[in-house]
């Protein structure tokens, strides 16, 4: 018979610690995996593309001097409804469109048509008149060159021989053509250049009339440009242009117009990313983070124009890095894919161009970009024409049934904040330290 000792023994410490503790894993909380919450949605739906509107009777166009009838928010709110702000809309998305996973050497220039050649000779020639206009010393100045009113005055005697080789044989109808084309350049009065004057670009290839015809009718109505025209007309006509532009602008130092300063897009340019998005759309390798990749810059930059643009405002930036003077394009590299980046192209193109009263304000409309019934007229409320501007660049519109006269030289938001030309600055600092790289900003 066991005694009492042996059985204290066995109910002791070391009897104790063999005992299995119990499970108390189901007394803990459990664990599950955080979820990132989703972003929150874009209220504004994406943009999609109108139908084209039918042509005009013939009968019932005349040439007309392009005048600016966006003169308040009212005008504005009135061309917004328009069927004219529907014929745009449709006809930039419509080249948008064509361009979609194209690259620009796909394009072969044997295949390009007479009107696409006879642009790209024009603009050849334009190049030429720059040639000829080398810029004033102006001791540093880092503000529109003054010798860029010489270039536009040379551009302009050639104009109408230009709309000639178009096919444009009445007077009225190169004059109204040639409006448009002179307004591609800049401003003459403020030598400024932003979105609204690369819109004019778009909308003189639209009303330019084809060759062996003398109506007043554009290439697309008289189907002459075809759809499948329009990725040469893009990727080869609108890039050559882009390229002189930015001659144009590294020239004489083209101060921007509007610019939102650091936190803008681009200082001057908007559409090579709304085109160059688009034929990066199923791109296989290249994502909107390969912006920040050099290698990639310079391997496919020559066929995507995102890519060239981007590569393009890295080299006229005196400080490195996209984060410090693009914050938005930066932002805009951590999206999933170029869905995204289109489509919010396309909203920034109806909210920011066409939307923006400062930037509509300043456009032309005539007879083939016709305003809508209703709308003001520059005689009529006594405000000057887009070329009559006085010196200083003086800007009347009507707000709320007032003249409101704005000069570029304060911090009115009318038309913006009257800056100098980035790529000046970059080009003096280079010229002064013999700098041919970019500074970096010392905590980078």
């Amino acid at each position: 018979m066991p005694s009492s000792v042996d059985a204290a023994s066995r109910d002791g410490p070391a009897s104790k610690m063999s005992q299995k503790p119990s499970d108390l894993s189901a007394k803990l909380p459990r664990l599950t995996p955080r979820r990132r919450a989703p972003p929150p949605s874009n209220p504004q739906p994406v943009p999609s593309t109108p139908r084209l509107p039918p042509p005009p009777e013939r009968s019932s166009l005349a040439s007309t001097h392009p005048t600016r009838r966006i003169l308040s928010p009212r005008d504005h709110q009135l061309f917004l409804a328009s069927d004219t702000y529907t014929l745009l809309l449709s006809f930039v998305f419509t080249l948008t469109e064509s361009v979609q996973d194209k690259k620009i050497s796909d394009i072969r220039k044997e295949d390009l048509s007479p009107v696409v050649r006879c642009i790209l000779e024009i603009l050849d020639e334009v190049e030429e008149c720059l040639n000829s206009c080398p810029p004033e010393d102006q001791g540093g100045s880092r503000f529109g060159n003054p010798a860029f009113k010489d270039f536009l005055d040379k551009v302009g005697e050639a104009s109408d021989d230009w709309q000639r080789r178009l096919g444009i044989e009445d007077g009225g109808a190169r004059e109204e053509a040639g409006t448009y084309f002179m307004q591609t350049f800049g401003n003459r009065t403020r030598i400024d250049y932003g979105s609204g004057h690369e819109l004019n670009f778009m909308v003189w290839l639209f009303v330019s009339p084809p060759q062996r015809s003398s109506d007043l009718l554009c290439l697309y109505q008289l189907h002459l440009l075809t759809p499948p025209d329009f990725p040469s007309l893009i990727l080869i006509a609108f890039t050559r242009y882009l390229h002189l532009m930015r001659l144009i602008q590294t020239t004489y130092y083209l101060e921007p117009a509007g610019s939102h300063g650091v936190w803008g897009l681009d200082d001057y340019q908007f559409l090579p990313f709304l085109f160059g998005s688009s034929q990066l759309l199923h791109h296989p390798y290249i994502r909107p983070l390969s912006i920040h990749n050099n290698l990639i810059l310079e391997e496919e930059g020559n066929d995507y124009m995102y890519l060239d643009q981007v590569r393009f405002v890295e080299s006229v930036k005196n400080v490195k890095g996209l984060r410090w003077h693009s914050p938005m394009l930066d932002d805009i590299s951590a999206a999933k894919g170029w869905e995204k980046v289109e489509a919010g192209m396309r909203r920034m193109f109806v909210a920011e161009v066409l939307g923006k009263l400062p930037v509509m304000q300043h456009f032309l409309f005539g007879s083939l970009v016709p305003a809508v019934e209703g709308m003001s007229k520059e005689e009529e409320v006594g405000v000057p024409s887009e070329e009559e501007e006085t010196e200083g660049g003086e800007v009347v519109v009507m707000q709320d049934g007032m003249k409101h006269v704005h000069q570029n030289t304060g911090w009115g938001d009318c038309c913006g904040i009257k800056v100098p030309s980035s790529i000046g600055a970059a080009q003096e600092m280079r010229k002064r330290g013999g700098q041919e790289g970019l500074r970096r900003v010392p905590f980078d």
